[in-house]
Parts: C-alpha cells; sequence; structure tokens
C-alpha cells in the first residue's frame, strides 16, 4: 500500500480504498483477520486516528467487523466478492453505425421549424421577475392554468368536452402509460391494432399486461375480432392508424363504444398522436367527442408538433378512473416543470401554438406533395396509400419485390426506408411488401434527390 501525501483525496480515504478493493478482489479473503491500527499507523508513517476513520468506514458499510479484544476481520458476506467493474456499453456502440445520407424516418419532426425567438421571448417574460412560486412543487395533476388550456385547446381542435380536473400531464407518453397503468390496475388484457405502434405495445407488455394483436380491415380495428379477443382494454389510433394511415369512420367508432359499454371495467384508449397533420378536407375529429358513456381513455403529446425534447403529453380520464387516479396516484408529484407548463400554456393562449402549426403544417404538405409526384412514374409498380395526413406514407410493390430486398439495396445506396413488417405484432409473410416513408426530416430538395435515387437504383 503506497499513499499519496500530495494528493487531493485525504489519507484515510487512501487507505479505506486500498482495502475495499483488496477485499472485492478477493486480494484479501473472507474472515482474514486486517492489522491492528497501532501495527498499520507505524508500517505507513501516519497517525493511528487516521488508520481508525479508515477502519470505521469500511465497519459502517459492512466490509469488515470488529471483534471485542482480538481486531478486525473481513466480513463473511456471500458472493461479495470478486466485483469487477467492466465498462457497460450502449446498445448502439455494439456495432459500427451506418451513416445515411438520407433517412426516411416516420418518426421524424422539422425541427429547424421550432420558434426559436417566441420560446426565448416566452421564457424570458415568465422568469423576469423573482417568482419563488415557479420553483415549488406543483400540482400533481399539472398545473391548472395548463390543463385549462389544454382543455380549450382540446375542444376547438379536436372535439373533445373535458374539464381540467380531468387532465393529468406529464414527461412524455412512457410516464403516461405507466401512470395509467397504476390506475387500471394488473390482471387485465389489453388488444392492439396489429400492424400497431409498437412502442405502446411493448411499455404495456413490459408493464405485465397481457396483450393480444387484433386485425384490421380498410376501417380500421375489426370490432368482431376484439369481441372475440377477450380483450378488457382496445388501444387505437382512429384518426390516423400508425403505421397504415386508416382513418376509422363513424360506423366502425360507434361499433367500438358499443363494445366498450358492454362491461364496466372495458375501456378504449385513444391515442391521438398526430391528429394536427392533415391535408385533405377537415381534422378527423377525435374519437373521445363522441363518448357520451366515460368510455375513453384519450391521450395526446406535443412532441410530435411542437418538438420532441419538450417531453410534454397528456391524458384525459372518463370519470370513474380519476377517482381511482386520485386514490392510487394522487400523491406522485408531476414529472413536468412549472416552469415548462407555463411557457406551452403561454405558447397556446396566445395564439402562437395555432401559427406554428399553420407554418408546420404548409411545410410538410409542400413535402408531402413533393414526394409524391417524384413517386409518380413508380405508379406501374406500386401504390401509394395513407398519404392524407400525418408525416408519412405506404408505398405498397405489385412485382413480388420482397421486403428486406428493397430495405437492403436503399441501404446500399445510403438510403433508410422502413419495412411494415416492423409494424406487425404477428409474424407473417407478406404477400407484397409494404415500405414506410417518412418526409418530415428531409427538404424538398433532399426528397428530389432520393427518390431518383430509390427509382433508378432500388425501386
Amino acid at each position: 500500500m503506497s499513499l499519496k501525501t500530495d494528493s487531493k483525496v485525504p489519507l484515510y480515504e487512501q487507505i479505506y480504498q486500498y482495502i475495499k478493493s483488496d477485499i472485492q478482489s478477493g486480494r484479501i479473503p473472507k474472515g482474514e483477520r486486517l492489522p491492528s491500527t497501532r501495527a498499520l499507523s507505524r508500517h505507513l508513517e501516519v497517525s493511528r486516528s487516521t488508520v481508525e476513520l479508515a477502519y470505521e468506514q469500511l465497519l459502517s458499510e459492512g466490509y469488515v467487523e470488529a471483534e471485542p479484544y482480538r481486531g478486525f476481520f473481513v466480513a463473511q458476506i456471500e458472493e461479495l466478492y470478486h466485483i469487477e467493474q467492466e465498462k457497460v456499453r450502449e446498445p448502439e456502440q455494439e456495432e459500427k453505425k451506418q451513416i445515411y445520407r438520407y433517412d426516411f424516418t416516420p418518426n421524424g419532426v422539422d425541427l429547424k421549424s421550432f420558434p426559436y425567438s417566441v420560446w426565448r421571448k416566452l421564457s424570458k417574460e415568465i422568469l423576469i421577475d423573482d417568482r419563488t412560486e415557479l420553483f415549488r412543487s406543483g400540482n400533481p395533476q399539472g398545473e391548472y392554468g395548463f390543463r385549462s388550456a389544454v382543455c380549450s385547446y382540446l375542444y376547438q381542435a379536436r372535439g373533445v368536452n373535458c374539464l381540467p380536473e380531468q387532465v393529468i400531464i406529464g414527461a412524455g407518453s412512457d410516464y403516461i402509460l405507466m401512470l395509467l397503468s397504476m390506475i387500471l390496475g394488473t390482471g387485465l388484457r389489453i388488444g392492439f391494432e396489429d400492424p400497431s405502434y409498437k412502442h405502446a405495445y411493448q411499455v404495456m407488455k413490459e408493464l405485465s399486461y397481457e396483450t393480444v394483436p387484433v386485425g384490421l380491415d380498410k376501417n380500421g380495428m375489426k370490432v368482431t375480432e376484439l369481441q372475440e379477443s377477450g380483450a378488457d382494454i382496445a388501444y387505437v389510433t382512429p384518426s390516423h392508424q400508425y403505421p397504415t394511415g386508416i382513418v376509422m369512420p363513424m360506423k366502425r367508432r360507434m361499433e367500438l363504444l358499443k363494445w366498450a359499454q358492454e362491461k364496466a371495467e372495458r375501456y378504449v384508449i385513444e391515442d391521438d398522436y398526430d391528429s394536427e397533420f392533415r391535408y385533405k378536407g377537415k381534422p378527423i375529429p377525435a374519437l373521445k367527442g363522441y363518448d357520451k358513456n366515460d368510455k375513453v381513455i384519450y391521450l395526446g403529446t406535443f412532441s410530435k408538433s411542437i418538438a420532441p425534447a419538450i417531453r410534454l403529453s397528456y391524458m384525459v380520464l372518463p370519470g370513474p378512473l380519476m377517482r381511482r387516479y386520485y386514490e392510487k396516484c394522487g400523491f406522485i408529484q408531476s414529472t413536468v416543470s412549472k416552469v415548462d407548463q407555463l411557457i406551452v400554456q403561454q405558447f397556446i393562449e396566445k395564439g402562437y401554438y395555432e401559427r406554428h402549426l399553420n407554418k408546420t403544417r404548409a411545410m410538410y404538405k409542400s413535402r408531402h406533395d413533393v414526394l409524391i409526384e417524384e413517386l409518380r412514374p413508380l405508379m406501374d409498380v406500386c401504390s401509394i396509400s395513407g398519404e392524407h395526413a400525418g408525416v408519412h406514407l405506404l408505398l405498397t410493390f405489385k412485382n413480388k419485390r420482397s421486403e428486406a430486398e428493397l430495405i437492403e439495396n436503399a441501404r446500399k445506396c445510403g438510403i433508410r426506408i422502413y419495412g411494415m413488417s416492423a409494424y406487425r405484432i404477428r409474424e407473417r409473410r407478406e404477400q407484397e411488401a409494404t415500405i414506410l416513408l417518412g418526409y418530415a426530416n428531409l427538404s424538398e430538395e433532399q426528397i428530389r434527390e432520393a427518390v431518383k435515387i430509390l427509382r433508378d437504383s432500388v425501386f
């Protein structure tokens, strides 16, 4: 043991670290008697009190035990030893990631359109005075003013009539789903659309829910199959099904609500993830707007329409579940800062959000139009669907090309495209290859260049 007298680390801590390391590595075996404080202090040429401090720290952490009149002995703790400090690598570091020249991700958000100047202005106005209340713990559900702004927006834009008391704010959809699981309780079976938004499916599965896939037809989730599945909860994206883009018509919506009304504990979770972006006709009203019997749990987010880093999502609960929320989760503090809530509240109330949506919608519509125009020469080998809303469309090929072949050929050209099979819960052999092309992250010029390469070398 060699001590460094010029180190900023105290001598007693150096002694403690040396002995602890030797115990963990097995160099000092369990049951071994340590040198007396007097002997070790003489050997290291330090004061006895320094060694006593090191031994006291080891004693308090359970590495050694003191026996009266006998001294200090290495503790008899099973499976404590041979602890190795391994360097943990993140999954994406396990192999070299390919860098793509163009990425048609269907989950993109154009951050270049983020309203930086407005955000700075609102932040400055909110923080210009010393407002200590902004830094105290807030309402567990989220600040009342912000929840009121969310209710006003939902009524005007989505046809949802709700009260601030029904709204719960959370940091992202994952948190909202975890909170919802505490409210619903265990032992329930959840039916998911297939193909589906796999992230939500995976979250609920990891929360120990039994999950069952329910097939789709041209009108969305098949209610007859849902009935046969024995599900208690239906998780749907009715205004713009992800990833197919299907819009659930009124008749199917009424069938779904009727299914929910048949049993007291049945509910529909409506994930209205990108309702703001529609390019043909008026926005489709939310299913929650037709919910007369308090059977729809409505989920929304600002991550898609403002920026992913905002991490600001919300949930509108039916009355019976609100009572359960207060009983089970009322003690859980809000995961979104009051400052962020106030900024977004002002962003909505002062009309900035509506203007931002109009600007973003026009920008996405322009990219959407360019993408469709560039794809027109391919209409003899494929068809386009799901193109009237959201930020992606689907290409279904008629020429027996396999999905894996298309994705691999695109990869070789430095272009990333996405296959429908990645969104299916049940594995099946696709009769026709379907590819998802997102356009939010690409400029119009990039779309033209990328599609030209796809036309010439891939499709």
